[in-house]
This record gives structure tokens, sequence and C-alpha cells, in this order.
């Protein structure tokens, strides 16, 4: 193991991924305080998270309380045990977001496998390049708060033992990224190979299968923000079995003063850490050099355009291509799978919070406030997020637009139409969990999907305007696709919009509330024709005046003809 070597492969693999948008590339230059700033942001705001959370303790343990706490030593060391548990979950999930992000820019950073480097000097620069982002900067967070805490409350010992083990986790988590990273490449190389088409939908979905996986076991786990810390642990002490939380369970028997179990989980930590670097580097021995086979195209015969269902829907043949060639985008560009993840997230925390908290005797209000998000939450920010970044993504290719026979109506009409499709589904499918989860009366229901595709329609509208204004078609180091300040704007302009479409639904709400308790019977009770219609108008009417706006902004965008 040369060490220099691995070194150089982190610099090499960190800077790739921290070029400075308009730097030459023959001239590498950074700041190296803007360079790091995840690093001293987590740690200032752990201190002060470490601070607030002495300020809360003293003050909850100096009042006087009918219940009988536990000492303060006790439920800081419940919190600390859990902390290793926490950090690997956070570290799978960031670092896979990273691969995912950076996965559409592969060639700048790709390691140049023509060096003369060793598997083993790869795999663990791969490994520590990963760890070396948010998982550490989310450990020198939790470190510095707990630091800060236990310097307040003479447990400086327990926060630095705690803090080595969040190390471990963290590298146990960029471990398991990289060898899913590698199976990942390897079985979707093999499908391409199979099947063709069939791959990109199996990855696309395997991705999103991936985090609605964790989401549902995260959340099931702590079940509200409330049982948190007794989910966790109670989750540790239940499954002992599985390797990921032996640091954990290590810091367990330690601060409970089982020395000889503590001393045996320190050893199988170890030795599982030791044993996911030598999988990872056996894989990428086997499979490190693999580049999924491209998917070819027939030859042959004489090209004969159909219809098809977008023709039959009375798109042109130019609209039609702009709709696939979306598609295909958003589906095989694996950079863009967040966006996909959100609605699932907005669907599974409503869902597990209100379990959580109707446990424990929360009033009916909590599930009508948990039924409105499912319904109205997920298709907006699904609307809003592809209206910004459908311009922009076409990035530097942008081009193949102004050279083709192609109108501003043809434009915004094919990206409006995208837009909608996605979100619509998106709503169908958030709309029918829900109902099936709250099973709330029919008039509710109706009211739930209407007013979810009244905010569809002038979000989509609107985020798209801005999205034209505000597109950004550089792709390094990874495609923005929207300059934040615009995306800023946007969200601001939505959330108004959205706003002024609900409020014909504020009086009759108010005044229900000021007079019962809202229930879903109560609601039942209430004739909302009115309020529907007047929000229908004020949707159709933001709707299309941005629509107006879209065709004037593609008509400039396309006499410009410039990136």
């Amino acid at each position: 193991m040369n060490w220099k070597n691995v070194l150089a492969l982190i610099r090499v693999e960190r800077k790739s991924g921290r070029l400075i948008r308009g730097v030459k590339k023959t001239r590498y230059r950074e700041n190296r305080i803007l360079a790091y700033w995840p690093y001293w942001v987590a740690a200032i705001i752990g201190v002060l998270g470490g601070l607030g959370a002495n300020a809360i303790a003293a003050e909850v343990y100096s009042a006087p309380s009918e219940i009988p706490l536990p000492s303060l030593e006790t439920s800081a060391l419940g919190f600390f045990i859990i902390m290793p548990t926490l950090v690997l979950i956070f570290s799978i999930v960031f670092s896979m977001l990273q691969q995912i992000q950076l996965s559409g820019v592969k060639v700048t950073t790709r390691v140049n496998y023509w060096l003369p480097i060793t598997w083993q000097e790869q795999t663990l620069a791969s490994i520590l390049s990963n760890l070396l982002g948010l998982p550490v900067a989310l450990t020198i967070g939790f470190s510095a708060g707990l630091l800060v805490f236990a310097g307040f409350n003479g447990l400086i010992l327990p926060a630095l033992v705690t803090t080595v083990f969040m190390l471990a986790a963290a590298f146990m988590g960029s471990s398991t990224t990289e060898i899913l990273r590698i199976i990942q490449v390897r079985f979707t190389g093999a499908v391409y190979k199979s099947s063709g088409r069939a791959a990109v939908w199996v990855r696309f979905i395997g991705s999103i299968t991936f985090f609605l996986i964790f989401y549902v076991v995260y959340f099931s786990i702590t079940q509200g923000f409330t049982n948190f810390i007794q989910g966790l642990n109670t989750f540790q002490s239940s499954f002992w079995f599985i390797p990921f939380i032996w640091p954990g369970l290590t810091l367990f028997y330690l601060y409970n003063g089982i020395i000889l179990e503590g001393l045996l989980f320190i050893a199988l930590t170890a030795a599982f850490i030791a044993a996911l670097y030598y999988l990872g580097i056996k894989l990428n021995e086997r499979f490190g050099l693999y580049e999924p086979p491209a998917i070819r195209i027939q030859a042959g015969g004489t090209y004969a355009p159909k219809t098809g269902m977008l023709g039959k829907l009375g798109f042109t043949s130019a609209e039609a291509a702009i709709i696939r060639k979306d598609i295909r985008s958003f589906t095989r560009r694996r950079e863009l799978i967040g966006l996909f993840i959100v609605p699932i997230v907005f669907v599974i925390i409503p869902l597990m919070q209100s379990i959580g908290i109707t446990n424990q005797g929360a009033p009916q209000e909590v599930s009508l406030m948990f039924l409105g998000m499912i319904f109205l939450l997920s298709s907006s920010i699904m609307a809003m997020s592809l209206g910004n970044m459908l311009i922009g993504e076409e990035g530097e290719a942008v081009w193949r637009i102004y050279a083709s026979p192609i109108s501003p109506k043809n434009l915004v009409k094919s990206k409006f139409a995208f837009l909608l499709f996605f979100a619509i589904v998106t709503l169908l499918i958030t709309g029918t969990i829900g109902t099936i989860f709250y099973n709330p009366p029919i008039n509710i229901i109706a009211v739930g999907f209407l007013e979810g595709l009244f905010l569809v329609f002038p979000l989509g509208s609107i985020a798209l305007s801005i999205g034209f204004k505000g597109a950004d078609f550089s792709v390094t180091p990874r495609p923005r696709m929207i300059r934040p300040s615009w995306s800023y704007m946007s969200l601001g302009a939505c959330a108004l919009a959205a706003l002024g479409i609900l409020s014909p639904f504020i009086p009759s709400l108010l005044g229900m509330l000021l007079s019962s308790p809202l229930t879903f019977e109560s609601l039942a009770a209430i004739d909302f024709t009115l309020p529907v219609i007047i929000s229908a108008v004020i949707a159709a009417v933001i709707t299309v005046v941005f629509y107006r706006i879209n065709l004037n902004s593609a008509e400039g965008l396309i006499r410009k003809a410039e990136i």
C-alpha cells in the first residue's frame, strides 16, 4: 500500500468534483476556504447546537417536575449510543446521492487506470473520497455539538469515544456505497446486454426503490421525533445481529460497564469494516473496469415515422420528439433521479409521522394536515421542479433546438405537457395512497384531487417561465439547469400562487374551526362547491397568463440562438 498514491487519488477525486465554474481546465485553482465550507459550517452549527442543548437541559433539570426524569448523564449517554447508527444511515444516503449526482459527469471524476496504482489503493481512495464530503461534514457537526455539550456536563471522555465510533460508522457507510456502486454498474451492464432499453427502467426503478426502502425502514424505526431516541435504541437492542449497528451496541455495553461484551463488539466492528474493504477490493478487481455496453440501434430497413400515442393526442412530430427526448433524459440521467425521490419523501414522512403522533392520542386535525400534504405537496413540488429544470437540462446541446424546425409554440407545448404528465401521475399515485391510508369522505377526496390539479397547472406554468429566464446551460462541474437565485424566486412565486389558489377555502375552514373541531365528519357536511369554482378560476387565469409569458420567452430564446 503506497499511501502517497492514495493521497494523490483522493485529491484527484475531490478536486474534480469541486471544479470552479469558468476556470480554465489546464490551470486549476480553488479558494480553500470556500472549497471546505461544509466542514466549518457544520462545525459552527454543531457548536451552536451543543450550546442550545446544554441550555435546554439546564432549564429542564433545574425546574421541578412531577414526572421523574432520568439523570442528565443517563439521558445524554442514551443519545450518544444512537449517534453511530444515525451517522451510518445518513452517510449511506448522502454518499449515494453524491454518486447519483456525479454519475452524469463521470469524465471529470474518473481515475486514470493506466497509472501505476493497485486496486487496494484505488478502492481505499474511492471510499475515503466519498467519506470526505457530507458524511465527514455531518460527523464534524455532530461531534462538535457533543463535545460542547459534554464540556459543560463532564462527559468529555464518552463524547470523544462516540466521535471515534461515528467516524467508524461513516467509513462503513462509505464502503457500503462503494460496493453498491460496483454492483449496480455490473448489474446494469448485464441488463443492458440482455434486454436493451429495459435496462434503463431497471436502473431507474432500482435507484428509486433503494431510497423508498430506506425511508420506510427509517421512519418505521423512529415513528416521529418524540420517539426518536427510544426507537433507535430499541432497534439496536432487537437487531444486534446486524453488523451495521455494532458501533452503537459497542457504546451501549461500554457505557453500561459491560466491558467484555464491549471489547467483543469492538473486535467484531473492526472485522466487519475490514470485510467491507476487502469485498470492495475484490469487486473492483473483477468489475472495476467494466463499462455497460452501449444500447445498439437496429440498422437496415427504411425509416417510416409512425403517428404513435403522442400523435394521436394532438402533438406534432416535433413536439412528440421533444417529449420523448425529455422522457429519456429524465429517466436515464442518474443525477436527475433525486427529482423523483422528493415526492416519495413527502408521502412517507406524513404517513410515518401520523402513525407515531396518532398513537399518542393526537387530534384528528393532525391527520387532516398530513392528508393535505400528501394530496397537494408532492404533485406541486414535482410540477415546480420540472418547470425549473426542463429548459436548463438541455445543457450545451441546446443548439439542437436552435437548429431544428421548432417554433416557440412547439417548445412550450411539449415542455408544459411533459411536466403536467409527471405531476398528474404523481398526484394520482400519492392521492390514492392518502385515500387508502386515511379513508376520508368522498367529497374530501374529490376536493383533494381537484385542488391538486388546480395547483399543478399554474405552478408548472410559473416555474417554466422562470426556468426560461434563469436557465443554466453549463455542465461543469455538474449540470445545475437553473441559477440558484432564480430557483429561490420560483419557490417564492409558486408559494404565493398556491396560497392564492387555496385562499377561497380559508373562510369556510376558519368558520368551522371556530365553531367545532375539524374532523372528517364535520368537513363532509360542508359544501365546497363555490370555493372550488373560485379556486379553478384563479388557477386558470394564472395558467393562461404565464403560458403566454412562456411563449414570449421561448420566442426570445430561439431568436437569440446562443448559449
